[in-house]
């Protein structure tokens, strides 16, 4: 049984190595990228400046609400999942989710960077959503989260790609793990129920967009 940890261990970790390589590259490629658009973008700025100006008008049209219809069914694991309808339609407008944390829907362009990011301020949640969407596994604890539990989720997310953590004082519960489509509720930062949570869903098969960055966009 020991043996088949070691190897269960020693294969998460090659996997989180794997995807940390993986995400450098993707970050090298887009600061590339990014100077590349910006002389793109700014040479449309002179010339299609009122087009710009109108096409963000037309987004801010765009159905002001998560576009998601459905409800939570709870795993014998106790992990719930959304059943229904999830949008995923970038918006600019502010959406009202059905759920806190909001475990997907329509959102911001831009994600929060998810690469072991740990903030210590509340986030929009639009643009977190859009890191779910990315594969993210998203850690937030509200006021009655002891400091200690704080500390020991904060060191874990540190240390694994395709996370990020954040306090939220709206939410239920002291400590909730949220991915795309999937919550769940834990007892402590040491709760065996984070590693589960973790091995699932970091780039689980529930990703919409598997692979793509959590570099690159907002930090705090």
């Amino acid at each position: 049984m020991a043996s088949g940890k070691k190897s269960s261990g020693a294969a998460r970790q090659a996997r989180i190595a794997e995807m940390r390589r993986a995400e450098q590259a993707r970050e090298r490629r887009n600061r590339i990228l990014t100077i590349a658009a910006s002389v793109v973008v700014v040479a449309g700025l002179v010339v299609g400046g009122v087009f710009v100006v109108r096409s963000q008008s037309d987004d801010d049209t765009t159905a002001s609400d998560g576009k998601s219809s459905g409800h939570f069914v709870t795993g014998k694991d106790g992990v719930k999942t959304w059943k229904g309808t999830l949008g995923r339609t970038h918006v600019t407008k502010t959406v009202k989710y059905p759920t806190e944390p909001p475990v997907g829907g329509n959102h911001n362009q831009v994600w929060m960077n998810c690469n072991g990011d740990v903030y210590t301020k509340a986030l929009n949640n639009m643009n977190a959503v859009h890191s779910l969407e990315h594969g993210a596994v998203w850690v937030t604890y509200n006021s009655k989260a002891s400091k200690a539990d704080v500390d020991a989720l904060a060191a874990k997310v540190k240390k694994t790609p395709y996370t990020l953590m954040s306090p939220d004082d709206d939410q239920a519960d002291p400590i909730m793990l949220t991915a795309w489509a999937h919550q769940r509720t834990v007892t402590s930062g040491s709760d065996p129920n984070v590693d589960a949570f973790f091995e699932k869903f970091v780039q689980g098969d529930q990703t919409p967009e598997p692979g793509a960055a959590c570099t690159g966009g907002l930090s705090q």
